[in-house]
């Protein structure tokens, strides 16, 4: 729900390292995996796809990250 809310109509974003537009990762077509990387209770990225996409949706916000990590502690949030 957090990320849907940032993604709006968004199909695309701003490459934080490179400045260029960069469309979002779809996940009926592209390859979970290959975009991404858990590192910790932090998502990531890969790629150009997989940085542009946590950059629009926002998906390592602090209070996700954290909620995530308490998760982890926890021992439900298994990756």
């Amino acid at each position: 729900m957090h990320c849907n809310r940032f993604k709006g109509p968004n199909v695309a974003g701003l490459d934080p390292d490179t400045g260029k537009i960069v469309r979002l990762f779809h996940p009926r077509r592209d390859s979970w995996a290959e975009h991404f990387v858990w590192h910790g209770p932090e998502l990531n990225a890969r790629t150009q796809i997989g940085r542009v996409t946590l950059v629009v949706l926002a998906i390592n916000d602090q209070d996700v990250v954290a909620v995530r990590k308490a998760l982890q502690d926890e021992g439900v949030f298994l990756l």
